[in-house]
C-alpha cells in the first residue's frame, strides 16, 4: 500500500487569509466570553477573588495556556513544574489543577481546532484517545495512590526529557520528509496507538499530562507523521482524557481540595483566551519552528529539574534508568523504515 508524502497546502491568497483570520478570532472571542460568563455564575464571588489573591497561578497560566493550546506538551507542562518547584506546591495538587485546568483550556482549544478545520488525524482519535480515558481512569484509581510524590516529580522530567529525544532522533533526517496522515492502518497500527493511548492516560493519571506527548511520540518518531498535523491531533487526544481525569477526582475520589478550586477559579479565565490563542499561533508556525519551541520548553524542564529537586541514590538511579530504557524505544522506533515515504515523492513543508 503506498504511502502518503506530505505536500504543502496551496497558499491562500491575501484576502482569503485575513476573512481566516478574522473568523478565528470572532470564534475564540465568542468562545472566550461563554466560559468568562460560566466562570462568573459557577464562581460567584469567589471568582474574581482567587484571580486576584491567586495572580501568580493566574500569571503561570497566560504562558501554560498559549503552551498547551499550541503543543504537544499540554499547559500541564508548564503549570506542573512551577508549582511543584517555585511555588512549593504539592505534585498531587499540581497534577489535579493541571487536569483540572487543561479540562477547560484545551477544551477550549480542541473546540477551536475543530471550527477551524485545522488538518488531523482523526483516526488517531479513536484509536489512541478511547484507551487514552481508560488509561487515565485506572491510572487515577489505582497506580497513582501509590507513587511518592518525588517520583510524580521526577517521572514529569523523564516524560518531556523522552519527548526531547524522540524529536532529536527523528529530526536528525535534516529535511526528512513527513506524511500528512498514518500511512495505513492494519491491525499493528490500531494496536500501537491503542497501546500508546493507555499508557499516556496511565502518565496523565500521575503528573496531569503526558496522554498527547506519549501518542505524539509515536505518531512522529514511528509513523513519522508531520509536526504541524500531529501537534492539533494531541491537543485534542489530551482533551479526552483530561476531562475524565478530572471528573474522577471530583466524584469519584473527591480529593479536588478547596486550595487547587481556587487555583482553578484564578485560571479559568486566563486560558479560555491563552489556549485557542496556542492553537491559531501553531497553525501558522512552520513544522521546524514548533519542533524548536518543544526543545527549548524540554530543555527548561530538565535544567530546572536537575538544579531545583533533590534526589536520593535511588531516585536518581530510577529516574536514570527510566529515561535510558524511553530513550532505548525512542531510537528503536527511529530506525523503523516502514513508514518513511519515498524520497522521490515527498515535499515535506518545513
Amino acid at each position: 500500500m503506498p504511502i502518503t508524502p506530505l505536500t504543502s497546502p496551496p497558499e491562500l491568497a491575501p484576502i482569503d487569509q485575513s476573512r481566516s483570520a478574522l473568523r478565528a478570532l470572532r470564534f475564540n472571542m465568542l468562545l472566550a466570553l461563554l466560559i468568562w460568563i460560566v466562570w462568573l455564575v459557577f464562581g460567584r464571588g469567589n471568582a474574581l477573588h482567587h484571580l486576584l489573591i491567586d495572580w501568580r497561578v493566574a500569571l503561570t497560566m497566560v504562558f501554560g495556556s498559549i503552551v498547551g493550546g499550541g503543543t504537544s506538551e499540554g499547559g500541564g507542562a508548564i503549570a506542573f513544574p512551577i508549582f511543584t518547584k517555585l511555588l512549593h506546591i504539592a505534585p498531587y495538587d499540581a497534577r489535579n489543577f493541571s487536569l483540572a485546568i487543561q479540562s477547560v483550556g484545551m477544551g477550549a482549544a480542541s473546540l477551536s481546532i475543530l471550527y477551524l478545520r485545522v488538518p488531523i488525524e482523526r483516526r488517531a482519535l479513536l484509536y489512541a484517545g478511547v484507551p487514552g480515558i481508560a488509561g487515565v481512569i485506572f491510572g487515577a484509581r489505582w497506580i497513582a495512590p501509590l507513587v511518592p510524590p518525588v517520583i510524580v516529580r521526577t517521572s514529569f522530567t523523564v516524560l518531556v526529557t523522552s519527548l526531547g529525544i524522540a524529536l532529536l532522533l527523528v529530526n536528525r533526517e535534516g529535511e526528512a520528509s513527513r506524511n500528512s496522515k498514518l500511512p495505513w492502518l492494519g491491525g499493528q497500527e490500531r494496536i500501537i496507538l491503542m497501546v500508546a493511548g493507555f499508557l499516556g492516560g496511565i502518565v496523565s493519571a500521575l503528573v496531569g499530562t503526558g496522554a498527547n506527548t506519549v501518542a505524539f511520540m509515536v505518531m512522529v518518531l514511528l509513523f513519522r507523521i508531520n509536526e504541524k498535523i500531529v501537534t492539533p491531533t494531541t491537543v485534542i487526544l489530551m482533551t479526552m482524557a483530561t476531562i475524565p481525569g478530572f471528573l474522577v477526582h471530583i466524584f469519584w475520589l473527591k480529593d479536588f481540595s478547596p486550595a487547587v478550586m481556587g487555583y482553578w477559579l484564578a485560571a479559568v479565565p486566563i486560558v479560555a483566551v491563552g489556549a485557542p490563542l496556542g492553537a491559531l499561533i501553531c497553525r501558522h508556525m512552520t513544522r521546524r519552528a514548533i519542533v524548536n519551541v518543544l526543545l527549548a520548553l524540554i530543555a527548561l524542564e530538565f535544567v530546572s529539574t536537575v538544579v531545583l529537586v533533590p534526589f536520593s541514590h535511588a531516585v536518581l538511579l530510577a529516574s536514570a534508568g527510566t529515561l535510558l530504557v524511553c530513550g532505548f524505544l525512542d531510537w528503536l522506533m527511529s530506525q523503523v523504515q516502514l513508514y518513511i515515504p519515498p524520497p522521490a515523492e515527498s515535499g515535506a513543508e518545513e
